[in-house]
């Protein structure tokens, strides 16, 4: 695929993801391929690409003589990032945010409790890292600096876990991270004390104390949620 194709695609995935997602187009509505590419300008093949990639998170599905079909939400891959990042440019933000933040508070305070246990002197210092990297980006409005350093410091608190089930959430995190910062669901600078917080994560894990390193990162989430309260009611 071309540059220019590749953009074309993105350009339409995006575009249709958004939509979809927002409840532009009701569970059952049928979609047409020749409609969708006389409307985005763009080849059969590129809206045939497209549904492809829709298909596979489950938001439509593709039948002979029927055409393109909107899922009902209860059937999507809620954990595919794409989905998540669609959700949460819309409107209904809020509730997704907390959805995704009650799913953070369940799963990484035990998975810090496990990278306590499991994680590796790499891991360990890069741990460390980021969470000093979170506190010189904390201040002056650096906010996309600081996102970097946080979503790097709890991929590490996954992947250390040492469950594959919990590291595969990385990208979910991130996104639920990123999607607070770019919709301005975030104090012009970071919490002081949920900074220190990951600080203090990162010397429980680097110390094996692992109750502390559980209740340390629960709290991180319970502020998190405080945060929402306060920010996206």
């Amino acid at each position: 695929m071309t540059t220019q194709a590749q953009g074309l695609h993105t350009h339409v995935l995006d575009t249709l993801g958004l939509a979809l997602t927002a409840g532009e187009y009701p569970p059952g509505s049928v979609l047409r391929t020749d409609e969708l590419a006389q409307r985005f300008e763009v080849s059969r093949t590129v809206i045939r690409e497209v549904v492809r990639v829709l298909e596979s998170m489950h938001l439509v599905e593709s039948r002979r003589r029927v055409g393109v079909t909107v899922r009902p939400t209860a059937q999507w891959n809620v954990y595919d990032p794409r989905v998540i990042r669609w959700r949460l440019a819309g409107s209904d933000r809020p509730r997704q945010l907390r959805s995704l933040t009650v799913l953070r508070s369940a799963v990484e305070p035990v998975a810090a409790g496990l990278a306590a246990t499991h994680a590796t002197p790499e891991q360990c210092r890069e741990l460390t890292e980021e969470a000093l990297g979170m506190v010189a980006t904390s201040r002056g409005g650096q906010l996309e600096a600081y996102l970097v350093h946080d979503i790097a410091f709890h991929r590490v608190v996954l992947n250390a876990s040492g469950n594959e089930m919990f590291a595969r959430l990385g990208d979910v995190v991130a996104e639920v991270l990123a999607g607070r910062t770019h919709h301005q669901v975030m104090f012009e600078d970071p919490d002081p004390a949920a900074v220190t917080l990951h600080v203090q994560v990162a010397e429980a894990v680097r110390e094996r104390d692992a109750a502390r390193a559980e209740e340390l990162t629960r709290e991180i989430a319970t502020g998190a949620l405080r945060e929402l309260d306060v920010l996206a009611p």
